[in-house]
């Protein structure tokens, strides 16, 4: 395909766009019609691609570094995603009888208010042998930068077909002609945010042929078995306060899979003497880490809460300074899903987690749990149907990313299947 057929068939990339190429690239401008240009030529990546799958290996490594791990956790856990073994285990689980292809070119759009999930949806499917294109929003973090940073440092011992086939770039929300030319260009599109932004990515149209990815507003909560937690051993409340602030304070509760209802199961004297210990193990856990708010977070969240207390949905309020702060709330029902400022959290009674059946709705994403067997589990997920919740993870793996996101299995999404009748 010419670079003139290219252009003729996404007529809105013109304009002269122009957009910043932070990777390979260091903040280089680039019209958008020869970056099309660019990543339809070339030689083909295939799935599981050896020079990708190596390339994402050495960026793994350097992501696990110690000084850097210290410093930024949460890239510890994108580091254990990339190692050998867990990119084969993503590979093994594609066997079918079917010759899989990749999907072709995948544009990416991911959330400002979390750095690292543009790294996991990118790499899958790079490793699936797509080229790809990452808009990365100015508003990024310093997280995203040390990322950048840091793939531009494997890129150093890397295939030359990495720097040719992935592109991360960057341009301001407002340039729609570059989010339509992109739009007009890829084969699948993979929207991450608000619903306002889906809504609005989806005024650009896509190929005919195009799919689409979309990853709106969600909300979590965890479950907790109030008779199990007071049953267990100090270690274990530590380690599961531990991994609940984890979950909820890396990205400053804002991630769609950080807790924001606690619901504490069980007799309401179990629940409440649970509850106390939890929030004195929490406490503990973030006054050793030293965890702070800004001014401006704690007014946020003070006027969240005393909103919540105006409109009649919470019987109590507790600060624990500015890093905590408990609600009780009036019904279970009240579960509060927008979110409420970082380490605020509302909490309620249920006898049993068939209670929860009736209150979670489908934008209920991850539900982390402490105290419950598998098969209580297992027939909760029956009895919701399909209503809401798509990940059922033990309190500390909230953040904790798989192939299955959403419900939606990635790495399938990112390829194609080709009938091969022998």
């Amino acid at each position: 395909m010419t670079d003139q057929s290219i252009t003729a068939r996404i007529p809105r990339v013109g304009d002269g766009a122009e957009i910043v190429v932070r990777f390979p690239a260091g903040d280089s401008p680039v019209r958008v019609e020869d970056l099309v240009a660019e990543m339809r030529q070339g030689v083909p990546l295939e799935v599981g691609d050896e020079r990708v799958r190596g390339f994402l290996t050495a960026f793994g490594r350097r992501l696990l570094r110690p000084a850097l791990a210290r410093r930024h956790p949460e890239l510890g856990s994108l580091g254990f995603f990339l190692r050998p073994s867990e990119l084969a285990r993503t590979l093994d689980g594609l066997r079918t009888h079917h010759v899989r292809v990749p999907r072709g070119l995948v544009f990416h759009l991911p959330p400002a208010n979390v750095d690292t999930v543009f790294v996991y949806s990118w790499a899958l499917s790079a490793l699936m042998g797509n080229r790809n294109v990452v808009r990365l929003s100015p508003r990024a973090g310093a997280v995203a930068t040390v990322i950048v940073d840091t793939l531009r440092e494997a890129l150093a011992d890397a295939d030359p077909v990495v720097a040719a086939t992935q592109r991360i770039v960057s341009y301001d929300r407002r340039a729609q002609a570059v989010t339509a030319g992109l739009s007009a260009a890829c084969d699948l599109r993979v929207v991450w945010g608000g619903d306002d932004t889906v809504r609005e990515v989806r005024r650009h149209p896509l190929a005919p042929h195009a799919r689409e990815l979309t990853f709106p507003d969600r909300s979590s909560f965890a479950v907790v078995n109030a008779a199990a937690w007071l049953c267990a051993p100090r270690v274990a409340r530590v380690a599961a306060a531990e991994g609940f602030v984890n979950d909820a304070y890396w990205f400053d509760q804002a991630a769609c899979s950080s807790p924001r209802t606690v619901f504490w199961v069980g007799a309401d004297d179990d629940c409440d003497s649970a509850r106390e210990d939890f929030t004195e193990q929490v406490s503990r856990v973030l006054a050793g880490r030293g965890w702070g708010v800004d001014a401006a977070m704690a007014v946020e969240k003070r006027v969240s809460v005393y909103g919540l207390a105006a409109d009649g949905l919470v019987d109590m309020i507790e600060f624990r300074g500015n890093a905590l702060a408990n609600v009780t709330l009036a019904a279970a029902a009240a579960m509060p899903r927008r979110w409420l400022g970082a380490g605020t959290f509302a909490h309620a009674r249920v006898r049993a987690l068939a209670e929860l059946i009736p209150l979670v709705e489908r934008k209920d994403q991850t539900m982390t749990h402490f105290g419950f067997a598998p098969d209580e589990l297992e027939e909760l997920a029956r009895g919701l149907g399909g209503r809401g919740v798509d990940r059922m993870v033990p309190v500390g793996s909230a953040l904790s990313f798989d192939r299955v996101w959403d419900g939606v299995d990635l790495p399938g999404e990112f390829t194609r299947l080709v009938t091969v009748v022998r």
